[in-house]
């Protein structure tokens, strides 16, 4: 790992994110806008609870992706419906949020109490499902069941990848195959489908919106490889929200199977049977022992093969206006991992 102050790396960042900010704010805003009109649609009960979920949403990421996919559209009504489907997908991401926070036991996103925290984790299961439900009740009303359709498919990947990470927590699974499923399902999907559906509903060829889609998965993987370094690597106050949980959850991340596969054969079987017999002190160790290989560096070289990889995938289609700004976003998340370097 190279070493930078916390202030450079957060300089770098925030300039990258800003670059790519600036000409999808008016779309950002109204999409907010849209979302904050959807919380008086809702049950009186539970608008309170659906707003502060609002307030704590982070950079909105995966609607920016719908916008740059349908970046100039030729359809003459793309910007209301990309907006629209942003809604929905940050709705469906929302919802993925609330609930991973209360699995994972989480106190803070983003700097602030999560739902599960604030209002409680049986509350909280509720308000993920209410956030799902609207996100299919706005997706049914696009004039294609596709959007609808794909919506719903995307939601049950990320349900399953969360449900086979669950059931697979204490069984240490050397599987890089398997952590790769994992991640395309809870993370790239909803990337995927983004870019994909965003290409489309503002009019663009069916050829270039799978290729949209492709971009997505890629970046998606980037993004959840860079979420992994995070949680071992980054300093929780510069971050902002709860770290360590991983591991002190049973998720085998990429850097833990990495480590896995250098340790001498006697260290990690100890090392093993004392985490599947329950003993917490375990994960300092694990922990202590990721500074003595060089994980990180490996790590990152996945990362930036994944982004590689959704770079090329658009590349063919450099003549449509989306491509430029759909580069920028690949670029936006490789400055992120300047903030742990």
């Amino acid at each position: 790992m190279t070493t930078r102050s916390q202030s450079e790396a957060d300089k770098v960042a925030a300039a990258g994110f800003a670059e790519v900010y600036q000409p999808v704010k008016p779309y950002l805003d109204d999409l907010d806008g849209f979302l904050q009109s959807q919380v008086t649609e809702l049950e009186p009960e539970i608008q309170e609870h659906v707003r502060y979920v609002f307030g704590h949403s982070g950079k909105r990421l995966r609607p920016m992706l719908v916008a740059y996919s349908g970046w100039e559209g030729p359809r003459a009504d793309s910007r209301e419906h990309l907006i629209k489907l942003g809604s929905v997908i940050e709705l469906v991401h929302l919802a993925t949020l609330v609930h991973d926070d209360i699995l994972d036991e989480a106190d803070t996103r983003h700097r602030q109490e999560t739902a599960a925290k604030k209002f409680g984790p049986a509350a909280a299961v509720l308000i993920g499902d209410v956030l799902f439900s609207h996100a299919l009740k706005l997706a049914a009303e696009f004039d294609t069941n596709e959007v609808c359709r794909s919506v719903a498919q995307a939601t049950a990947r990320v349900c399953a990848g969360e449900i086979a990470q669950t059931y697979q927590r204490g069984e240490v699974n050397y599987s890089r195959e398997f952590y790769f499923r994992v991640i395309q399902l809870k993370t790239a999907e909803l990337f995927e489908v983004a870019c994909r559906l965003g290409a489309k509903v503002a009019g663009y060829p069916v050829a270039f919106s799978e290729a949209a889609g492709l971009f997505g998965r890629h970046v998606g993987i980037a993004y959840q490889i860079f979420d992994d370094l995070v949680d071992l690597y980054a300093n929780e106050s510069m971050i902002g929200k709860t770290l360590g949980t991983d591991l002190d959850k049973g998720k085998f991340t990429l850097p833990l199977l990495l480590l896995l596969e250098k340790l001498p054969p006697e260290e990690r079987e100890c090392l093993i049977a004392r985490f599947k017999a329950g003993d917490k002190s375990v994960a300092a160790e694990f922990t202590k022992r990721l500074h003595d290989f060089p994980i990180f560096e490996e790590v990152v070289a996945t990362f930036e093969d994944q982004l590689a990889k959704a770079t090329d995938a658009v590349a063919p289609f450099e003549a449509l206006p989306p491509v430029a700004a759909m580069q920028k976003i690949a670029e936006l998340v490789r400055a992120q991992l300047g903030r742990i370097q």
